[in-house]
């Protein structure tokens, strides 16, 4: 008995691992996207605002306090959204169909990009910005180095938690996986 549920462990842990792989290569795909939006649609207006985290300095939020991050493979000159499909699933795009309005941010810098579904993105000083779906409440940075290509905007559309907004370390606590 004892060798069945290690073998049923086995198979789950292995099956979740395959899982959350396929989800971080999915992030670099850029191939389209099934033509369904990850997102619900975005308000006709929407605020971009900066909040301070404690541990990585000013980031920017969405109107709900959500934090926004950036994609290291994205393009940002010009800008460029690569993450698509599965990827936006579990990044979903900062979608922008209307006005928005800034607090703390250079409004200059802010901009769209037209994705590989048609729809608008918001983008700071280029970079797409983008939600991470398990940061369940406003204030969470769960997605804080994932795939040590995803990182917090910060009001420059700069890497949140190192000096002058570049990557932080490695040994930075969120930096591994899902």
């Amino acid at each position: 008995m004892h060798g069945t549920t290690r073998t049923r462990r086995t198979v789950l842990l292995t099956a979740s691992g395959l899982a959350a792989a396929a989800l971080i290569a999915g992030c670099g795909s850029s191939g389209g996207s099934s033509g369904h939006s990850a997102a619900p649609s975005a308000p006709a207006s929407f605020t971009l605002r900066t909040e301070r985290d404690p541990r990585l300095g000013t980031v920017v939020t969405d109107s709900a306090g959500f934090t926004l991050y950036r994609f290291d493979q994205d393009g940002h000159n010009p800008p460029e959204s690569y993450c698509n499909g599965g990827c936006a699933v579990v990044w979903p795009p900062e979608h922008a169909s209307g006005d928005v309005t800034v607090k703390g941010i250079d409004g200059k810098l802010v901009g769209t990009v037209t994705r590989s579904d048609g729809t608008k993105q918001v983008t700071l000083n280029g970079w797409p910005a983008y939600r991470y779906s398990p940061d369940t409440k406003p204030g969470d940075t769960r997605g804080q180095g994932v795939g040590g290509t995803w990182f917090a905007l910060t009001p420059s559309g700069g890497k949140a938690g190192a000096p002058g907004g570049s990557t932080p370390s490695p040994s930075m606590p969120g930096t591994s996986g899902y």
